[in-house]
């Protein structure tokens, strides 16, 4: 039994560490051409052992992001043309309208991840949600960006599944699940800072309290309303751009 749960926890960390290099290839921190950070400094950043670390760079080799050069280190490549694929939340949106019709993709997917949660949630992650409600109060508190404690929670409750499809649609996508991290509109960004942070944690904490209560169908609800208010702030803002 224990080994099953290492196995599990080590596939989770190298998912992480892929998705957030992943995620920064993409925004442009390391453009093509350029040289991803070494071995040992990844394993000093992420905190992760050697095997995580290879593993997460060999998942972005099979995603053709990035190329291995012996004697040299690991570079970015030209990302492969699209053939045919899914690339629904590849792009930083100008258009509300286009963050709005993901999230409601979104919301079809981890409505039901909350409620297999609060079926199949062991007390580990259980702990795994809370550590992440913990980060998120934290970095609310200390006036800090709460957008990847923001990603890290949905991560967890997907992981409380124990089905793995589930995390890897979330991993797959990235920080871009999260729509206020691609969203290039500064002002629009700061017209959804105000009080939302507060909000979200609110959310956050009814998702998870229905879970550890193993409360299927509370569990749904409460993550249908933690989506849904993101829908209505963003057609809030919609509207209010609509109307200048």
């Amino acid at each position: 039994m224990a080994v099953g749960s290492g196995a599990k926890m080590k596939v989770s960390l190298s998912a992480k560490v892929a998705a957030a290099l992943r995620d920064e290839i993409e925004q442009g921190v390391f453009p093509v051409g350029a040289k991803l950070p070494t071995e040992p400094s990844l394993i000093e950043r992420f905190a992760v052992s050697r095997t995580v670390v290879r593993e997460a760079i060999a998942a972005l080799r099979a995603d053709g992001l990035v190329e291995s050069r012996h004697g040299s280190g690991v570079f970015v490549l030209q990302p492969p043309a699209p053939v045919g694929g899914l690339h629904l939340f590849d792009e930083m949106h100008r258009k509300i309208s286009d963050i709005i019709e993901e999230l409601e993709l979104r919301a079809s997917v981890e409505i039901e991840a909350a409620g297999l949660a609060a079926e199949r949630c062991s007390p580990a992650q259980e702990a795994d949600i809370q550590a992440q409600l913990d980060a998120f109060q934290a970095a609310l508190e200390q006036g800090r960006s709460t957008a990847q404690h923001d990603f890290e929670f949905h991560m967890a409750v997907a992981r409380a599944t124990n089905n793995s499809r589930f995390e890897a649609f979330l991993s797959h996508l990235g920080k871009r699940t999260i729509p206020r991290s691609k969203l290039a509109d500064e002002q629009a960004m700061r017209a959804l800072r105000e009080n939302r942070d507060v909000q979200l944690h609110q959310e956050h904490v009814a998702v998870a309290d229905a879970i550890y209560a193993r409360d299927p169908l509370r569990a749904r609800e409460a993550m249908r309303v933690h989506l849904g208010g993101s829908l209505k702030r963003y057609r809030v803002l919609g509207r209010s751009a609509s109307e200048k």
